[in-house]
C-alpha cells in the first residue's frame, strides 16, 4: 500500500541521511518515477524532505524531524531484529512487509540505542545459507501470487484449490483444507487436509493456487510443531521406503537431499565427490531421484537399483545408437 511505502520512505530517510532516488527505489522495489511522485507527496503533506543536486545529491529530511514510533526497549527490537534475518518471511511471500517492519524496529529505538541495537544484530548469524563443509542451502522458488494465495486461505480459514506437481507425477489440481504453514531449512510447507486425511505439501511444488469461498474444515486452534512432528515421523517411517548408498557430485548434492527422505550417513572421497546414504520413499521414487542426475550421480546399493538404472540407461543408448 501506498501509505506503508511512504512510511517507509521516511524511516530510510531518517535512518541513512540523504539517499538518491535510485537508491529509494532499489530499496523499496518501485520505480525511480514512484519515488519522485512519492517525495511530492511528503513534501505536500509537510514532511520537510528536500532535494540536494549534484554529483553526492539526492533526498534528505530537515535535521531534527522526529517520527512517533515508540514502545520497543533495546532487548526486544534486538530480539525482532534478529528474527528478521531468519529466511522464513522469504519462503511465505513477505520478505517486502519484513523489511518496512524493520526499518520501523530501528526507529522505535531512542537515538542513543539505534546504532547500537542495529549494530548488536549484526553479530548474530542466524541460518546461514552454507554449512562449514561449504554445502549450501538449496533455494525456493516460489511465486508471489501463488503464495499468497496459499497464505490468505491460511490466514481466512477457507478451503483452497493447488495445482500440485507430486514427485515422478504429473500435475493435478486439488482441493484442500488448509491447516498453518511451516518452514524448514528455508523450505516452506503446507500442512493442510483432503477429505479428511492428513496431507503435507511443498510450496516450491505448488504451481498454482486458489482461495476458494468456503469455509475450511478444519479445528479452530491447532499445534502446528507437535502437527510437524507427527507427520514427519510419519513420512519418515511410512510406505515401502529404500535405503539408499550413493555417490554425487558435490555441485549436485543439493538436488539429490531435496528429493530425498533423511540423510543417514555422509563422507567426502578422496576425489572430492561426497559418498551418502540416503532414503526414498520407495523404489520408484529413488530410481526417479538418480536418473535426474544422470552421470553426476552413482547408485552403490542396493544392486536391483543399479540393474534398473543400467537398463534404462541401455535403452536410451539402443534409441540413439542409429543415425535417425
Amino acid at each position: 500500500m501506498r501509505a506503508d511505502r511512504l512510511v517507509s520512505l521516511v524511516l530510510l530517510l531518517r535512518q541513512h541521511g540523504r539517499l538518491s532516488a535510485t537508491t529509494l527505489a532499489r530499496e523499496l522495489e518501485v520505480s525511480t518515477r514512484t519515488v519522485l511522485r512519492d517525495i511530492e507527496a511528503l513534501s505536500a503533506a509537510g514532511v520537510p524532505v528536500y532535494a540536494e543536486r549534484g554529483r553526492h545529491g539526492g533526498f534528505a529530511l530537515l535535521p531534527g524531524f522526529q517520527t512517533e514510533l515508540t514502545g520497543l526497549n533495546h532487548d526486544e527490537a534486538l530480539a525482532l531484529l534478529v528474527a528478521g534475518s531468519r529466511r522464513g518471511a522469504q519462503v511465505f511471500g513477505l520478505g517486502a512487509a519484513l523489511a518496512s517492519a524493520m526499518r520501523k524496529v530501528v526507529d522505535a529505538l531512542p537515538e542513543s540505542s539505534r546504532a547500537t541495537a542495529a549494530g548488536a544484530a549484526r553479530r548474530l548469524l542466524i541460518d546461514p545459507e552454507t554449512d562449514l563443509l561449504a554445502r549450501r542451502e538449496a533455494a525456493e522458488e516460489v511465486p508471489d501470487s501463488t503464495v499468497t494465495e496459499v497464505r490468505r486461505a491460511v490466514f481466512a480459514g477457507h478451503k483452497l484449490r493447488i495445482h500440485y506437481a507430486a514427485v515422478g507425477r504429473a500435475p493435478t489440481w486439488r482441493t484442500v483444507d488448509p491447516i498453518g504453514l511451516v518452514t524448514v531449512r528455508g523450505q516452506g510447507y503446507l500442512l493442510a487436509t483432503r477429505s479428511g486425511a492428513d496431507r503435507t505439501y511443498r510450496l516450491s511444488r505448488v504451481l498454482a493456487a486458489e482461495e476458494l469461498p468456503e469455509p475450511a474444515q478444519r479445528p479452530d486452534r491447532v499445534d502446528l510443531d507437535r502437527a510437524w512432528q507427527e507427520r514427519s515421523t510419519r513420512f519418515r517411517t511410512g510406505g515401502d521406503q529404500v535405503s539408499v548408498r550413493v555417490r554425487v557430485d558435490p555441485e549436485r548434492r543439493e538436488e539429490l537431499v531435496g528429493t530425498a527422505l533423511a540423510v543417514h550417513a555422509e563422507e567426502t572421497e578422496a576425489g572430492g565427490w561426497l559418498r551418502l546414504e540416503v532414503s526414498f520413499q520407495d523404489s520408484r521414487h529413488a530410481e526417479w531421484a538418480l536418473w535426474h542426475l544422470a552421470t553426476s550421480a552413482e547408485a552403490l546399493a542396493p544392486e536391483w537399483l543399479r540393474t534398473s538404472l543400467h537398463r534404462r540407461a541401455a535403452a536410451i543408448a539402443c534409441c540413439y545408437e542409429q543415425p535417425s
